[in-house]
């Protein structure tokens, strides 16, 4: 793990004054990189790339970036890990008998493939999350690449005018920001799909001209063509469509020792490292599952991290405990008070360089900072509920949608308001009877589904917070509403996948993948997801969807190989989630905070929501009549991030 920044620029500059510029990008991002940094200018050119280096394989300084390729045309800076960079090794010397190699870092491998193969093809060749900025000294070419699935994340864009224009790019928005020439007016659209979503959703940023790699793209441009040309080398929606088209003809049975096999290649393969590695493990299935393989191929016990709340209705780290001590791993686990939690709240306007506001980003963060306290990598289950159907819409959608989609839509709507009718506090008392934790949320959803015309509409009420951003933020298009008729190859699949695929394309990097990274990488933690081996994807796209959501219990497989390594006692309960009591806090402790943030003065004077509705949903959410945590935590986590820029 790593970051990088650079730029482009149609005009001469100044070397001194361009290396300091650099410099200073690469210092805003310093957190990813503490090990080393490093710059590289070509004045003829002006190219600049910049690298801060988190040292895990070839940590000596054969390892350090920029690197140039030995054929001197290519000059590389890359954020990742190649797992299989050994295996490409191979592959490249029995192209090239007298290869010879420095040393073995993965940089070195992609680059001797650069030099035999190109990009695309190379990139083709590679299990792993990356990426990555190239400069082609042959054609003067820049081409910007990212992962398959947008592990890693790529900012880029063009900012200035006329002979001040420059190209920037880089791994975090905060290095481009520090950049003389970055302009920061706030994207409305963006916004709403903020709102609508925690996330800013698809390749905008939450700032006007800079955009987001596409995941499993290449992006190139020159001076003389500064329009970047977009080639995708692999794409999530063929692959869904595929496999959707091709199905699996082999027993479930047959799949349980395909997916194990496949999983434990991937698990094994991402435990390559050069300094100490451990996993997440909160006791859910994807992450026992990810442990339970871990040790499996493991000589010694493996390093396991977790934490606990106070909270009962939130403390998964007992569960996580009898896991590992099941598994024998060397278990650590943190209690902390809901103080010790609040407190991160302040540092997320820096940690995520822009707004973010899935809550589960306090305790990611927080088990991130207790693992980097005894390992350098940490592997997550992350992906597992996207690859393998985990979420309860999923759930709701084959079981529910059916038997209440015949009932006239008037009769859903007045059971809707008779769940309403209560909060979800009030309905949480009924989770002791239930077996379901938050079933106050539970109960939202199933009044979400029963006022939904359509699955599209379902879909859409079930991944929204602000049903209707436009009414909330001023001057901005809710453009980005995710549909599954909105890709017309997406209307070919089932509901359920349809979901899935759209969770994959949208979901899974802009919220998921966005909040691990940047909580890890706060902390200088690489964390690696199993689940994200494209192989492993590529096979579970092609297993019915009754194999994974099966009689109606999700993750079918995953469940199934897991109780093959840990008693089925030890897993068998309702979904908890990586959740924290956000609704609790903005009431009680944080409510000052709230004030401070949303006071109908401020909000005048920023201009960015419309007053009333904003003021309406806090009065509502105070009174306890109605819950609206998560739509206040949107435009709380704006408001603080927006405070901080300003600075």
């Amino acid at each position: 793990m790593c970051g990088f920044a650079g730029f482009l620029s149609p005009g001469s500059f100044d070397v001194p004054t361009a290396e300091k510029q650099l410099k200073v990008m690469c210092d805003a991002i310093v957190h990813r990189g503490p090990d080393d940094d490093g710059y590289w200018i070509d004045a003829t050119h002006n190219i600049g790339l910049g690298h801060r280096r988190l040292s895990v394989l070839e940590i000596s300084a054969l390892g350090s970036q920029p690197m140039a390729s030995k054929s001197g045309r290519w000059m590389l800076v890359f954020n990742g890990e190649i797992y299989n960079h050994r295996a490409v090794r191979k592959s490249l010397e029995a192209r090239s008998p007298g290869l010879t190699w420095n040393g073995h870092s993965d940089t070195e491998t992609l680059l001797a493939g650069f030099d035999s193969l190109g990009i695309s093809e190379t990139l083709k060749l590679c299990v792993g999350m990356f990426s990555i900025a190239v400069w082609d000294r042959k054609t003067m070419t820049l081409t910007l690449g990212r992962d398959r699935l947008g592990e890693k994340p790529l900012y880029y864009g063009w900012m200035g005018s006329g002979a001040n224009q420059v190209f920037l790019f880089g791994s975090d928005l905060a290095a481009l920001k520090v950049h003389q020439a970055f302009v920061s007016e706030i994207d409305r659209d963006a916004l709403c799909s903020f709102l609508r979503f925690s996330c800013v959703v698809g390749e905008n940023s939450i700032y006007l001209g800079i955009r987001k790699v596409k995941p499993g793209t290449l992006l190139s441009l020159s001076v003389k063509d500064p329009t970047p040309i977009e080639t995708a080398y692999w794409s999530s929606l063929e692959i869904f469509l595929k496999g959707f088209r091709e199905q699996f003809s082999g027993s479930y049975d047959d799949s349980l020792e395909r997916i194990e096999s496949l999983l434990t290649q991937s698990v094994h393969g991402q435990m390559l490292s050069d300094v100490p590695l451990g996993a997440f493990l909160s006791g859910g299935i994807d992450s026992s599952v990810l442990c339970a393989l871990m040790q499996s191929v493991s000589m010694n016990p493996i390093k396991t991290f977790s934490i606990g709340f106070e909270d009962p209705g939130y403390n998964e780290a007992i569960f996580a405990k009898d896991v590992a001590t099941h598994l024998g791993t060397d278990h650590t686990e943190l209690y902390v008070s809901s103080n010790t939690a609040m407190n991160i709240i302040p540092k997320l306007s820096q940690i995520y360089s822009e707004p973010f506001a899935d809550s589960s980003q306090i305790p990611t963060f927080l088990v991130s900072e207790l693992a980097r306290q005894n390992v350098t990598v940490g592997l997550s289950g992350d992906g597992g509920d996207e690859v393998f159907c985990g979420y309860n819409r999923y759930q709701v959608t084959d079981n529910m949608w059916p038997k209440i989609q015949y009932i006239p839509l008037n009769f859903r709507s007045l059971i809707a308001r008779s769940i309403n009718r209560f909060s979800p506090n009030t309905w949480d008392r009924f989770s002791k009877v239930t077996g379901q934790p938050h079933f106050g949320e539970k109960m939202r959803k199933m009044a979400l589904a029963m006022i939904s015309s359509t699955v599209d509409d379902l879909y859409r009420k079930l991944t929204s917070q602000w049903h209707n951003p436009e009414s909330v933020v001023l001057g901005g298009n809710d453009s980005r509403r995710l549909s599954l008729s909105e890709h017309d190859s997406i209307k070919t699949l089932g509901s359920v996948e349809g979901m899935m695929a759209l969770d994959s394309l949208t979901y899974l990097p802009d919220d998921i993948l966005v909040k691990v990274d940047r909580a890890a990488m706060a902390n200088s933690l690489e964390t690696r997801a199993p689940f994200l081996d494209h192989r492993l994807i590529e096979f579970s796209w092609t297993l019915p969807i009754e194999f994974k959501l099966r009689h109606g219990v999700t993750k079918a497989p995953l469940r199934d190989i897991l109780y093959r390594h840990v008693p089925k006692a030890l897993i068998d309960r309702p979904k908890m989630g990586f959740a924290v009591p956000i609704g609790e806090w903005i009431r009680g402790p944080l409510r000052g905070w709230v004030e401070d943030l949303i006071n109908e003065k401020s909000l005048i004077e920023e201009g960015f929501f419309h007053v009333p509705t904003v003021r309406e949903a806090w009065s509502e959410h105070l009174s306890g009549r109605r819950n609206h945590d998560q739509r206040l935590w949107c435009i709380l986590m704006f408001q603080s991030w927006y405070r901080a820029q300003k600075m």
